[in-house]
């Protein structure tokens, strides 16, 4: 089996979907423990990057990209195109992070 082909774009280069599977969407929530939001309070006042952050961003944005493509691939799919990422804070003092990704699967000619 070919990898699954996951792009922002509406299509894929030289191929044409040949049907459309429906909307496949992943989504991970990610929690930044006390340490994390301490350094990073501390980034917030000396300046720079919080890397831990980062980090946290970083993975929970696989997960979904992961997920969204685990769902495409059960349907069948041979791609995700129109694929958007979505992130918000939720939780008390927006402690937590989510994630959505979503697109549309396709199978490609």
């Amino acid at each position: 089996m070919a990898e699954l082909i996951v792009t922002t774009t509406p299509t894929v280069e030289g191929r044409m979907a040949t049907r459309y599977l429906g909307v496949v969407a992943g989504e991970a929530i990610m929690g930044a423990n006390i340490f994390r939001d301490i350094f990073a309070g501390i980034r917030d006042i000396v300046g720079g990057r919080s890397g831990a952050y980062e980090e946290v961003m970083q993975g929970a944005r696989e997960e979904a990209l992961r997920e969204m493509a685990d769902r495409a691939l059960a349907m069948g799919a041979d791609a995700v195109i129109g694929v958007q990422i979505s992130y918000a804070a939720l939780g008390a003092s927006d402690s937590m992070l989510m994630v959505g990704a979503v697109g549309t699967a396709v199978r490609l000619g």
